[in-house]
């Protein structure tokens, strides 16, 4: 599990531009931590890196949030599964399809699926 510390929110930039440089051929990442602990300011510091031009916000209600990185025109699927019930709901949004696309899948609340979570997802520890 990759850890992720950031000293100071004038930063974050800085280590989500670290963090990418990171990743390798990883595209599936679980971004874990208490609530407050910065996951979406996090994935919104991946998301300007990429120069999304989109407002990127929590996808509490929607489950996923679609973005496009203004660096490689490819997409970039955010995940919230704070609400999720089952996994039945899981599947309903076409998970499996998103996870196989490969492309950068970030994900909020992965514990929720933690079973349908791929071998080779990358795992992170964010926290206060």
């Amino acid at each position: 599990m990759l850890e992720i510390k950031i000293p100071s929110l004038d930063k974050i930039n800085e280590a989500a531009r670290d963090f990418l440089s990171r990743i390798g051929d990883h595209t599936v990442i679980a971004l874990y931590g208490d609530m407050g602990a910065g996951k979406t300011t996090f994935v919104k510091a991946i998301c300007d890196e990429l120069q999304v031009a989109d407002n990127v916000t929590s996808p509490t209600f929607a489950i996923v949030n679609e973005y496009t990185s203004g660096v490689t025109g490819e997409p970039i699927f955010h995940f919230d599964f704070y609400r999720i019930k089952n996994m039945e709901e899981v599947y309903d949004i076409g998970y499996e399809e998103y996870i196989d696309s490969g492309y950068l899948c970030l994900m909020e609340w992965p514990e929720l699926i933690e079973p349908l979570l791929p071998d080779d997802c990358l795992k992170v520890r964010i926290s206060h």
